[in-house]
């Protein structure tokens, strides 16, 4: 109980507001601004700072549209991103973002102890002094974030304080000469707009500083929106003044030469230098306190599994969190100093800023009714110029290092994706899949078919559970590559004692397709009989132009079940459906193995022979039947008609671009030829005739005599649509 009364206590000026101010008023602005002013000159810089700061406004935009629509818990900018752009792209960014944020404790650690460093006495390590701010600054964050918020109020009255001096002792010296001849570019060796500009944007990077609280504020739908865009107003007009006086009061080569020089033209020196100690441990102290919170966020997702103990929280404190961020902050105050590091900074935070745009305009052009956000001061332009301007900024910074940072992101995503996260929260991947999807079927519906874009579309009756594997399977063999296959079942009864039997055989179906791999979807139906069943289902699935296009049936084995057989195929000839009926002699389980051996077809003209051809190749183009061969063959009972048969056979494979072999057999007993030479085939494809009712009782008895012992028949009737030629 104890930690749940620090949660949610924060306001929007306490909790929002003052971190980023405080965060975006730090180190950059006391330290290295004179420097930017210097190497750009004050028309560039104030380019510079109109640049950063469009970018963190529509990022902000962004933020806030996503922050009102939906209900915002810890780990801001990750926690946004991940329920938007799902699980991969969040855990990627987030992951990123935590180090960043983490390294930006290590920016403002070394930017406290240059201030510091002249006051100390000479021989005293630097590294030793930042790495003592580091474990201060930890220790007031593991005490609690209540107590670190209020010292933020002292510290935003000393950084108020130490502005009044700037601008009182800028103010009296301003000089219009100096202010003439910094106003071009002047830059130095190694220095260019980009270069400066990446010096520059962490410094208004501290947008993200009330976010990252949004599981400790008290209501971050309001506050995360009003605070972070107050306080990127008042710090745009702190930044853009700032520079205007810096220009006027100090000389290129100080600005360039002195990074103390904010503190030398002040009215009061001791109050800049007590605003720098203030304005980079408030930084230093807002960044230790987000970056545990993503890491917290992210643990309790559980996106990396290694990452778990990092979710834990005492008296609502991420403990172990904290101390993997003072770990990280010390890597970076031991191995780099405060302009190698802040480019660093500046690529994560843009790839962040970035994705959280992009999230935002995603959200916006699926037109999900999900996203109602309560900020109506952001669209998907605005969205999609942000994350276009986050992207160009990148790579005119530094191709190189963007190309990096867009790598590292990409390869976490793939990471996460290969890892089939199960997560509990949408994202707007369906939306954006049902969108696009809405679409073609409406822009499918209004074109005219045509044979060469025919496609297997497969109603496989699979049976109840799969009990009809060889069909599941054989099915799979045709729609793999290039259709699509539905996993049919008729229950048996009434809807009223049936319906919750329906819901258990659609998830039974669900998961069978999954454990399987296959590309399939269920089709569950009940019906007073099977044949109205098998009906429905034709007549009912699908949507538009997508629908089963071939109903792919086992063979009955008794002359009752065939008779039942015969009147659904006419029925599903009426339907305008093809049919597939599979006559299977050997063991299922052995049928996701394909056997060895030649498939052949057997030609007997144009009516089912085009569709038999094109599924054949369909099921050789899949992985399990590579290397196999099909055979076109034909009965004939003169010899004499043997080259001009087989002439006719190469010609049809030619010009329907099928690679096989021909063959011409002459009998005048069909069924003999084609069992002796199809013995050792590994499938068969022989062409089906709908019954007259007269014929059903004897139907069984002529398939039966047709094919004899062959294993594995697979008899087809078309309803045309097919051309091979196409």
């Amino acid at each position: 109980m104890k930690g749940e009364s620090k949660a949610n206590a924060f306001s929007t000026f306490g909790g929002v507001f003052t971190p980023c101010v405080l965060t975006i008023l730090g180190v950059i602005m006391f330290l290295r601004f004179g420097y930017v002013v210097g190497q750009a000159g004050l028309m560039a810089t104030l380019v510079i700072v109109l640049g950063s700061k469009l970018i963190t406004t529509l990022t902000t935009l962004s933020l806030s549209a996503i922050a009102t629509n939906t209900r915002v818990e810890g780990g801001g900018a990750y926690f946004l991103i991940s329920r938007s752009l799902g699980p991969e792209f969040g855990g990627a960014i987030g992951l990123v973002f935590f180090t960043a944020q983490a390294l930006s404790v290590a920016m403002y650690a070394i930017g406290f102890t240059e201030a510091l460093m002249v006051m100390l006495p000479e021989g005293v390590s630097p590294v030793l002094v930042a790495s003592i701010t580091n474990l201060a600054v930890a220790i007031c964050v593991w005490v609690g974030a209540g107590w670190t918020i209020k010292i933020q109020f002292v510290i935003l009255a000393c950084v108020v304080a130490s502005l009044g001096s700037f601008y009182l002792g800028t103010g009296a010296r301003f000089d219009h000469n100096l202010f003439a001849s910094n106003w071009s570019t002047g830059f130095t060796l190694n220095e260019s707009f980009w270069t400066v500009f990446a010096l520059f944007f962490p410094a208004v990077t501290g947008i993200m500083a009330g976010a990252n609280m949004s599981g400790d504020l008290k209501d971050p739908a309001r506050s995360i929106p009003r605070g972070t865009l107050a306080a990127v107003v008042v710090t745009a007009i702190v930044y853009g003044s700032m520079a205007i006086f810096l220009a006027g009061s100090a000389s290129r080569e100080d600005l360039i030469g002195n990074n103390m020089i904010v503190g030398q033209i002040s009215a009061f020196p001791s109050l800049i230098t007590m605003g720098v100690f203030a304005a980079t441990l408030s930084s230093a102290l807002g960044s230790m306190m987000g970056a545990p919170r993503i890491l917290q966020s992210l643990a309790k997702d559980r996106v990396f599994t290694s990452l778990t103990p990092f979710g834990e929280s005492r008296d609502g404190e991420p403990r172990k969190a904290i101390l993997a961020t003072a770990l990280i902050a010390q890597v970076g105050i031991v191995a780099a100093d405060l302009n190698t590091i802040a480019p660093l900074i500046t690529m994560a935070f843009l790839v962040t800023y970035g994705l959280l745009n992009l999230a935002t305009f995603y959200e916006s052009i699926t037109n999900n009714p999900s996203y109602r956000p309560q900020f109506r001061y952001c669209n998907w332009l605005t969205s999609l110029c942000g994350a276009v301007g986050c992207g160009i900024v990148m790579l005119l910074i530094d191709w190189r290092w963007a190309l990096v940072a867009s790598c590292l992101v990409g390869a976490l995503h793939y990471y996460l994706t290969r890892a089939n996260l199960d997560t509990d929260w949408g994202d707007i991947n369906s939306g954006l899949l049902f969108e696009r999807t809405r679409r073609n079927l409406l822009k499918l519906e209004d074109s005219l078919y045509h044979p060469k874009n025919w496609r297997p579309f497969v109603l496989a009756l699979s049976g109840t559970g799969f009990s009809r594997p060889h069909l599941v399977v054989f099915g799979s063999w045709l729609t793999r590559e290039t259709g699509m296959m539905l996993l049919g079942q008729v229950i048996k009864g009434g809807f009223e004692d049936r319906s919750e039997r329906l819901s258990n055989q659609e998830s039974i179906l669900h998961s069978l397709i999954k454990e399987q791999q296959l590309v399939g979807f269920p089709a569950v139906v009940i019906a007073s009989d099977y044949a109205s069943g098998v009906q429905a289902l034709v007549q009912c699935q699908g949507l538009g132009r997508v629908r089963p296009n071939v109903v792919l049936m086992g063979c009955p084995l008794s002359k009752d079940r065939m008779q039942t057989f015969c009147r659904l195929l006419r029925n599903l000839e009426g339907l305008d459906r093809s049919v597939v009926m599979l006559r299977q002699t050997e063991d299922p389980t052995t049928e996701s193995i394909a056997p060895m051996g030649t498939v052949d077809v057997w030609w007997r003209g144009r009516a089912n022979g085009e569709l038999m051809v094109l599924l054949a190749h369909l099921m050789l183009s899949h992985d399990a039947w590579r290397g196999r061969q099909l055979r076109l063959l034909r009965v004939v009972q003169s010899e004499s008609a043997i080259d001009e048969v087989k002439s006719h056979l190469d010609g049809l494979l030619r010009e329907a671009r099928i690679s096989g072999k021909t063959k011409v057999v002459v009998s005048e007993n069909a069924p003999t030829a084609i069992q002796t030479t199809s013995r050792d085939a590994a499938f068969v494809y022989l062409g089906l005739a709908t019954p007259n009712e007269a014929d059903d009782e004897e139907f069984l008895d002529r398939i039966e005599t047709l094919v004899g012992d062959l294993p594995r028949v697979a008899f087809v009737r078309s309803a045309g649509g097919v051309n091979l030629e196409s």
